[in-house]
Formats: C-alpha cells, sequence, structure tokens
C-alpha cells in the first residue's frame, strides 16, 4: 500500500455497523467537525485540509460502506438513506450531541437526508451547528451526471462491467472519466491518482462502483422533502462551489441561490472543478473558517 495512504488508515479506527466494518478518522479537539466525503473515493479527500481543520475542531471523517477502508459487500442495497443511518449510528456511538459538517457530491445527498430527518424529529438525537456543502448534485434538475456515472448507475451496463473489472473498470477508462470533472489545471497528479486508484480497488471495490452510484436515484425520489428541510431550516448554511465542474458547478450554484431564502453561496476561481478540497484546499479552508466563525 501506498505509505501514505498506509499513515492514514493507520491513524483510523473500525466501527461495527450492522456487521460491517466502517472506518473513521477522528482526531483534534474543539467543536465537533463531521466530514462527508464524495463518491466514488474516500475520507482520504480530505487529507490537504485535514492538519487545519484538525487544530480547531475534533474531527469525525468516516468512509461510507462501498467506499475507501470500509467494507464493500457485493450482495447490498447501498443508498443514501442507508448512508445516512450509518453516519447516524457512528455519531451515537461516538457520543456526539452536536456538530458542523463538511460535505462533497454523494455526501451532500446524505446530509440532505440528515437535515431533513432532524427537521422532521420533536426531539433529534444530536444538533446540527452549520452546513458547509460543496459540489454536488443537491437539486436533481439541475445535476448534470457525465455520461459514464449514468450508464453505469442507471442501466444492467453497471453489472456487466463488474464481471470484467479489468477491463471495463480499470484506471484506463476511470482516469479520463474522473478526469473531466476537475478544473483543466488541477487533474489529479500520477502521484495523487495512484493512490485514488488503490482506494478504488481496496477490498474488490471496483465490483460495487455501479451499486454504489446508484444513489443518484435516491435524487430523484427525496428532492421535495431534501428541498424542504433546506427551505425551512433554521441551520445556517454555506455552498463553497468551484464553478468550472459541469455536474454541478457554476449552474447548480445558481440553483441554490434561487430556491434557499438569504443563499450564502461562495465560487471559487472559475477554472476549480468537481473537487474543490484537492483542486483549492486553501480556498475551501479559508471560506470555511470564515462561515464557522
Amino acid at each position: 500500500m501506498d505509505p501514505q495512504l498506509e499513515d492514514w488508515r493507520s491513524r483510523g479506527e473500525l466501527f461495527d455497523y450492522l456487521g460491517f466494518e466502517v472506518f473513521y478518522r477522528r482526531e483534534g479537539s474543539g467543536p465537533t467537525l463531521l466530514l462527508v466525503h464524495g463518491y466514488p473515493f474516500s475520507s482520504f479527500d480530505w487529507h490537504d485540509i485535514w492538519p487545519a481543520l484538525t487544530e480547531r475542531f475534533t474531527v469525525i471523517a468516516p468512509d461510507m460502506l462501498g467506499m475507501g477502508f470500509s467494507a464493500k459487500p457485493t450482495e447490498y442495497e447501498y443508498s443514501v438513506h442507508d448512508h445516512a443511518d450509518m453516519h447516524e449510528a457512528l455519531l451515537a456511538h461516538l457520543g456526539v450531541s452536536e456538530c458542523h459538517v463538511l460535505a462533497h457530491d454523494i455526501g451532500d445527498s446524505v446530509v440532505q437526508e440528515l437535515l431533513s430527518r432532524n427537521e422532521e424529529r420533536a426531539e433529534p438525537p444530536y444538533s446540527i451547528k452549520s452546513i458547509t456543502w460543496l459540489n454536488g448534485g443537491m437539486f436533481i434538475e439541475a445535476y448534470k451526471p457525465r455520461f459514464m456515472q449514468t450508464l453505469t448507475a442507471k442501466t444492467p451496463v453497471g453489472g456487466l462491467f463488474a464481471k470484467f473489472p479489468s477491463l471495463f473498470l480499470s484506471d484506463r477508462i476511470l482516469r479520463p472519466a474522473i478526469n473531466e470533472v476537475f478544473g483543466p489545471d488541477t487533474k489529479p497528479s500520477d502521484d495523487l491518482w495512484r493512490k485514488l486508484s488503490e482506494i478504488l480497488s481496496y477490498n474488490n471495490g471496483r465490483l460495487v462502483l455501479h451499486k454504489v452510484g446508484r444513489f443518484v436515484n435516491d435524487r430523484a425520489h427525496h428532492r421535495n422533502r431534501w428541498v424542504a428541510a433546506m427551505r425551512s431550516t433554521g441551520v445556517p448554511m454555506r455552498l463553497i462551489d468551484g464553478p468550472y465542474d459541469p455536474n454541478s458547478g457554476r449552474h447548480m450554484a445558481d440553483r441554490y441561490a434561487e430556491l434557499i431564502p438569504d443563499a450564502d453561496v461562495v465560487l471559487l476561481g472559475e477554472a476549480i472543478g468537481h473537487w474543490p478540497q484537492i483542486e483549492d484546499p486553501q480556498g475551501v479552508l479559508r471560506h470555511f473558517l470564515e462561515f464557522v466563525r
């Protein structure tokens, strides 16, 4: 294993979620901050801003089932609701009563579900102090998934690809597809890509990529409930968006500004794409800390 990844894994812990091992890192001191990563990678997405965050917060960053260093069962129906259940179980396990949240990509959908649950509960088991959203498909009508994602998540082709991963899910196929959503000058280096590729392969993760990717269907089914919670909540929220992102860039930020009352939106540099915490970590950190303060 790559030494940096091995160090990341060695500093984590394992949580039993209904018989499956969930990897998470917990470090730092101060108010609790929950980091909810994107698809298809892991908590390692936060590595560039991790040191600065742990100086100010007690940071909790799990890998969702099917991703990262967590279990990746093949006979499993992955969903946003199940990911939300796991996060709530982990917060309960750690005795967390309140937390700030920073989310990205599928993490946005998971946090939309967590927010909706708390808005509906008479006595929520924990309180959300603030939410910072990074690029993600929060509004399905504005979301523009790449062809590869649609093909694997919404058609039987995904299952076929999983039967021949060395052919259809190799780096030769996946790297160009993922590079599409990065900015023109901020695409993963060869070294970073090797790490991301290793994360994808860990626990035979490429075999479940298509199943985990079906969260896009949950976005359509639960859109109105999630948006209603976002429009009515009293939880402070900020969107930090990489506008170059073809999936959920400037067009998603514009839709957010249309739908959310008194919307707090920060656009990063014009050439920043879908992974702001990797492409512009200092920009994300600056705007996040400013918001939380």
